[in-house]
């Protein structure tokens, strides 16, 4: 590939954004560079004391229909798709008096934002570009040509080649303007296709695509050898995509993948119902709790699996104060996220140089509608996000004996962290802690044969005469399919069991339950999380 560069004589200007919009066209003006721009644009640029021809006189129609024809026009698709070197496109430009467009500048209506802030759908409608796209495909396509910007960011790049090659681009930089610009098209049309089918409760739709802005190239992905980045898709749900990191090394794509299980986990526990604290290794609550206040929440969440909690993942629920951040910091961590932090905290946070603080701004909801998706071997899955809420849900006594108040607290309690425990679960909770997880096995008894030994290892650890899972209650994510796990559940000492029934031998469990004088309920609701 060679620099084939083009000389740029004139301009088309088009943008939401006026971010520097200025400076860069009275640059390009500098340059001899012929501005042509439309409605807003133009204003701005006639005002800043730049000559600017009005697209209305380059294409003899004035802006229509409240502006949504004005570009749609062949002075501006033949200015921008013409082959510079093709004989018949130059004769034909001649012959309609269509002059060259050489550097294309569009950043489209802003309908994400609009979508964001909560409009009407009227006005969403009214912030979906369409001669922007058209204007950005064209250009791109004839990239041999003609450059392209979709965004301010690009502004200093096409400056810094037109002042090294006396006024033109290379083709180098054509080519990245251009791919950048078929992705920044793709991932508005993506935008606008899952609102509509939002809109439309369309669980389904014949085609589904997704977009993104990145956030940051990552240095390797699960392992060392993957190539991996971050991108940000126009949902705004607070965590890891919204927060401020304020210290420590770029996050790696473990850290977000495990700072995200780690926040949505926390969110599950009202803030101003109660502290909590959840602590996430590999993907996995190794410790949750809620307590008096955020140092309470962590020292309990902790003391479930203090091994595995080493180089792990914090959230907390509430903003993080300087009691907790001291308290936090005596063990070696990957990641303190919060929705926010005092001065001091952050102040004590910093003395650990490598250790990442992420202020999120807010809480996500737990109950909010949205979709998650999961790519497999040509193709991915969509489904609705598991937004079920134990708080929500009626619980059914199945068992002679109910559970008592204490053990119905800790019920739910346990299957509020189930949901975010990899599949199959089992959790064992005491006094608003988890003392026990097991996750992600082949077989539920063997989650709860992990869970229960975990346990007793803590108790170990701590020179208790017993493992917390004496006393204690267990959920579990999917129904018991044979008695087995339930078994083991009561050998480590629980009393009571949450889960969601269904199975064909839930007459058989409940029959073990009742012979071992344990209460159980049923929910109706799984929490599979594979």
């Amino acid at each position: 590939m060679t620099d084939h560069p083009r000389r740029v004589t004139r301009a088309l200007l088009s943008v939401s954004d006026k971010t520097g919009l200025i400076e860069f066209a009275r640059t390009l003006a500098g340059h001899g560079v012929d501005l042509v721009s439309t409605g807003g644009t133009a204003k701005a640029l006639a005002a800043a004391g730049l000559k600017v021809t009005d697209i209305a006189q380059l294409t003899g129609f004035p802006e229509m229909m409240d502006g949504r024809v004005k570009t749609l026009h062949p002075k501006v698709h033949g200015g921008l798709l013409a082959i510079r070197d093709n004989r018949e496109h130059a004769q034909a430009m001649k012959d309609h008096g269509i002059a060259p467009i050489d550097l294309l500048v569009v950043n489209l209506y802003p309908f994400e934002a609009t979508v964001d802030k909560g409009a009407a759908f009227e006005e969403c409608i009214e912030n979906i570009d369409i001669g922007g796209p058209a204007m950005i495909r064209a250009a791109a396509k004839n990239h041999d040509d003609v450059a392209v910007v979709v965004e301010p960011a690009d502004y200093q790049a096409v400056l810094d080649e037109l002042a090294a090659n006396k006024g033109a681009t290379t083709l180098t930089l054509r080519r990245r303007l251009a791919a950048k610009a078929y992705a920044r098209t793709a991932a508005y049309d993506s935008a606008i296709s899952n609102w509509f089918a939002l809109q439309l409760k369309t669980d389904a739709p014949d085609f589904r695509s997704f977009g993104g802005r990145l956030i940051q190239p990552l240095r390797y992905g699960e392992n060392p050898h993957q190539s991996a980045a971050f991108y940000k898709t126009p949902e705004r749900r607070p965590g890891v995509t919204t927060a401020r990191q304020l210290q420590g090394k770029e996050l790696s794509y473990n850290n977000i993948n495990d700072t995200d299980a780690a926040y949505e986990c926390v969110a599950e526990f009202d803030a101003d119902r109660t502290a909590a604290c959840v602590i996430v290794k590999h993907a996995n609550p190794c410790g949750v709790a809620e307590g008096t206040d955020l140092v309470d929440a962590y020292r309990k969440a902790l003391a479930c699996d203090p091994v595995s909690a080493s180089g792990g993942i914090i959230a907390v629920n509430r903003v993080l104060d300087a009691e907790a951040a001291r308290t936090i910091i005596e063990l070696f961590t990957e990641v303190i996220i919060a929705p926010d932090a005092t001065e001091e905290a952050i102040a004590i946070v910093s003395q650990r140089k490598n250790l990442r603080l992420l202020l999120a701004g807010g809480l996500p909801d737990p109950r909010a509608a949205g979709i998650t998706a999961k790519t497999v071997a040509g193709g991915f899955l969509v489904q609705s996000r598991d937004n079920a809420v134990v708080d929500d849900m009626t619980l059914k006594t199945v068992t002679r004996r109910e559970p008592t108040g204490a053990e119905l607290r800790d019920l739910r309690f346990a299957f509020r962290v189930a949901k975010h425990v990899k599949s199959n679960t089992i959790v064992y909770a005491k006094d608003l802690a988890t003392v026990g997880v097991g996750a992600g096995q082949m077989s539920r008894v063997d989650s709860a044969r992990i869970a229960a030994r975990k346990a007793q290892d803590a108790a170990d650890a701590l020179k208790m005469a017993e493992p917390m899972t004496r006393g204690s209650v267990v959920a579990s994510d999917a129904f018991f399919p044979f008695t087995d796990g339930l078994l083991t559940a009561i050998e480590a000492g629980a009393t009571a069991v949450i889960q969601p029934g269904g199975s064909i031998r839930d007459a058989e469990i409940i029959k073990a339950a009742d012979e071992h004088g344990i209460a159980m309920v049923f929910t109706g609701v799984r929490h599979f999380r594979h």
